[in-house]
């Protein structure tokens, strides 16, 4: 199991680097912390200090590198991060099948 990006994620992800001048080798680090009024929230963010632990899981996808921290991958496996722009709200969405529910602004979860 891996954590998968859409194409559209990916293309916007791509967009940020550009916009915020990150190199294209840094990876995209996703994590999952406690918060959200469902118990447990997502996390993302540019791993520009290469805080890579041995323990943690890489994955590419459309050209993105992301890295995982091990105990974020329990809740992760087999997530796709999708990225929407239509009239229900703008930003990325996490598909993930480990959730139990999910709040209605889709950015905490429960298992």
């Amino acid at each position: 199991m891996s954590l998968a990006i859409s194409e559209r994620a990916a293309q916007r992800i791509h967009e940020i680097r550009t916009e915020q001048n990150i190199p294209q080798e840094t990876p995209l680090r996703v994590a999952v912390v406690s918060g959200g009024c469902s118990g447990l929230t997502y996390n993302l963010d540019f791993d520009s200090e290469q805080k890579i632990e041995e323990s943690d899981k890489f994955f590419e996808d459309h050209g993105v590198k992301v890295v995982v921290d091990m105990r974020s991958f329990l809740y992760l496996a087999g997530t796709k991060l999708d990225f929407t722009d239509g009239l229900t709200g703008k930003g990325f969405h996490f598909n993930n099948p480990n959730a139990a529910r999910s709040c209605s602004c889709g950015e905490s979860f429960s298992l």
